[in-house]
């Protein structure tokens, strides 16, 4: 397979230019002048942005550049791994995070504007280069965060932050890493563009079902781009365009040594180590906004938004069939158009009023063409001819949803938020909610702030992750389904309560204790009932979340560190929609007994240190689990695990090149064999392992413009 597609190959080259080109000049005296003007307005205008979105009574973690920069692998760390670093966030197969104790359920956000989720999740999709800061929100958000609210993800992105010019890369890896990327930015006459890309290829794709070092069959293609431009109008207005762009391919990995369950006509037995199932995944969204703000005291922002997202499941034919009774080609494509409003007003010292609204039309669609054996009602294979079933399906609705609230200043050291939101959704289900919220913020000294928050939750069912699934059509065959109640997913309503203090305990020392906890109806959870890497919403009729977080970080001149533990609890009780997928036995131990959720892990730890001497920076960080749920009914968990990273970026000069920036990697250092999931429990598919240990060797060349 070529490592690049035509699309970033042209992105990295068009990086790639200035570097052969004689630098331009500017006139001091006009264009100068005019480009600085341009940039304080932009910032004027970022701000006023900002104040659109307050985080009173929520919980918030920042990644800045420098943090971005202080993990090993630098801006080529994917943005799921960046994330592993804040607290509270665990890490599952396929790129996945649960963020205190939610299956999914996390919202993007890219310079304030809400993106769709795709069908696979973003965290594989979006390529942390683009990033200036990435901001992860949890707790009792404000009214204008609706829908998707266990951690709101929040990428400002490098639009006029950047410096007129770019960067080239390459990074060189273990497991056949190869990966080229490059970043372009500038502007003259109000106009500001930043561009990315990077494609990659490896033999790591998908994590190893073994543990082995390197996996059967897991090749994987990936090819990200990402574009922003923008235009001052004047003083108080801009447009601005922001679009993404991912392509993937992944070969779905294969166990060693299975023995086929059924008999394909006219076919001989085929080695499970070489099956030839693929995936391959889609996901584009562009977004255009218009921004105004006048006196000081009224700020707009109002945008239009579209994602696509598809996903491609190619099955191995006779291989599938043979081994687990069923061969699908299935496509699922998910397509959102729609709007969010967002506008800020200053009444006065005391209080500030917000109002929003967000819109969006969704249209999936799902083609599945199955091919199984006809079987007996004890499933036992009654043909060596397999017949086809067509299994398609479409599901198109719109969520919206509108808010108001206060910023109250009552004192210098006390601010209360309140507010309230309506939404509805209209999709398999049709259903509405006002929530009301509130968050204090309370300065008890000058380095100590205590704040707490109550919100009222509505989750919709995420329409990209619904099973149309028809039971009957697979009624007496390989493909039988456990059980046939067929309800259609509810949207979750849970309290949420949350409280924490921070303290500057030492001039460069900062510490905090943050504890929530939500009481749930019709809880959803996901899982993957399939080969394809696809996954399914159900609901629990009850759910109880609960949980503690510890944070600590230190910075010093050269020299920083962080610490994170986090304890949670997630339970459900009587799965209520989506039974078709379980065994008789687990629904009616689930029905009489809270069980852990499959995400559950007990205690969570990361942790870092970079330090800078002579030029030289030195990197660490790591990560702590005592391990996702197994068993039946999810009532085991397994081993805990401890994974650390090293780094080392050394700048140094080259003959023919320049100045170049080189760092060399290593991923699990120690090579601390671990599980991520073993294949059982509730809702869960082929075992996973920990990525082996890795090492990675990283070039860049800047140049200016």
């Amino acid at each position: 397979m070529p490592l690049f597609s035509k699309r970033s190959l042209s992105l990295c080259l068009l990086a790639a230019v200035p570097l052969f080109s004689e630098a331009q000049t500017l006139n001091p005296n006009d264009s100068s002048t005019e480009l600085t003007s341009i940039a304080v307005t932009a910032k004027k205008l970022d701000a006023a942005r900002n104040s659109l979105s307050p985080s009173i009574g929520s919980s918030q973690f920042t990644f800045d550049q420098s943090d971005l920069e202080a993990l090993p692998l630098g801006a080529s760390t994917p943005l799921n791994q960046v994330l592993l670093q804040a607290p509270g966030v665990v890490q599952d197969a396929y790129g996945q995070l649960h963020i205190r104790g939610d299956h999914a359920n996390v919202q993007y956000r890219i310079d304030g504007v809400m993106i769709p989720e795709p069908i696979t999740g973003f965290g594989p999709a979006l390529d942390t280069r683009f990033a200036n800061q990435i901001e992860l929100l949890t707790g009792a958000l404000p009214a204008q965060y609706g829908y998707r609210t266990a951690g709101v993800i929040n990428i400002t992105t490098q639009g006029l932050e950047s410096e007129p010019g770019g960067e080239v890369g390459a990074v060189f890896g273990t497991v056949k890493h190869q990966e080229l990327n490059g970043t372009l930015s500038g502007g003259e006459a109000g106009w500001h563009y930043f561009v990315s890309a990077s494609a990659l290829q490896n033999n790591l794709g998908i994590e190893n079902p073994t543990a082995s070092k390197y996996p059967l069959h897991d090749h994987t293609v990936q090819d990200k781009e990402f574009g922003y431009l923008s235009y001052v109008i004047d003083p108080t207005s801009r447009l601005s365009f922001v679009a993404g762009y991912s392509e993937s391919s992944f070969q779905i990995p294969n166990l060693q040594g299975q023995v086929p369950a059924f008999k394909l006509l006219n076919s001989g037995p085929l080695a499970s180590a070489f099956l030839n199932a693929n995936q391959n995944e889609l996901n584009q969204f562009e977004v255009m906004t218009y921004q105004r703000t006048r006196w000081g005291d009224w700020d707009f922002q109002a945008s239009l938004f579209h994602r696509r997202s598809e996903v491609n499941y190619a099955p191995d034919p006779v291989g599938d069939l043979t081994y687990f009774g069923i061969a699908s080609q299935i496509h699922h494509q998910d397509e959102v158009i729609g709007t969010q409003i967002d506008s800020r007003y200053a009444l006065n010292q005391h209080h500030t009023f917000r109002a929003g609204l967000f819109a969006q039309r969704d249209q999936m669609r799902i083609n599945n063409n199955s091919a199984v054996f006809p079987a007996d009602v004890n499933g036992h294979q009654t043909s060596l001819v397999p017949m086809s079933l067509v299994d398609n399906a479409s599901v198109n609705g719109y969520l919206a949803g509108v808010y108001l609230q206060d910023e109250w200043k009552l004192r210098p050291e006390l601010t209360l938020n309140y507010g309230v939101r309506y939404d509805q959704v209209n999709t398999v289900t049709h259903e509405q909610q006002w929530s009301p919220r509130l968050g204090a913020v309370y300065d008890l000294t000058e380095s100590t702030r205590l704040h707490a928050g109550f919100a009222r939750y509505f989750t919709p069912p995420p329409t990209e992750k619904i099973s149309t699934t028809s039971v009957a059509l697979f009624a007496n065959t390989t493909n039988a389904l456990p059980s046939d109640a067929n309800t259609t997913v509810k949207a979750e309503r849970s309290n949420y309560f949350d409280i924490g203090i921070s303290s500057v305990l030492l001039p460069h020392l900062t510490v905090g204790l943050d504890a929530y906890g939500r009481e749930v109806k019709n809880l959803q959870d996901e899982g993957q009932f399939g080969n394809a890497l696809i996954y399914s919403a159900f609901n629990y009729a009850q759910g109880k979340v609960t949980g503690i977080e510890l944070t600590a970080h230190y910075h010093q001149k050269d020299f920083s560190a962080y610490a994170n533990l986090s304890r949670s609890q997630a339970m459900g009780k009587n799965v209520s929609t989506g039974q078709f997928n379980f065994s008789s036995e687990k629904l009616d131990y689930i029905s009489q007994n809270w069980v852990h959720l499959d995400h559950d892990q007990s205690v969570t730890g990361s942790g870092g240190i970079s330090y800078k001497k002579s030029g030289v920076s030195y990197f660490l960080d790591a990560i702590f689990g005592t391990g996702l749920r197994n068993g039946f009914a999810n009532t085991g968990h397994l081993p805990a695990y401890t994974q650390v990273n090293l780094a080392l970026a050394n700048p140094w000069e080259s003959r023919f090149l320049g100045k170049l920036d080189t760092r060399v990697s290593v991923l699990n250092a120690f090579d601390r064999v671990y599980q991520l999931r073993d294949g059982s429990g509730i809702g869960l598919g082929a075992p996973q392992f920990g990525q082996r240990r890795t090492l990675y060797l990283s070039l860049s060349r800047s140049f200016s413009s």
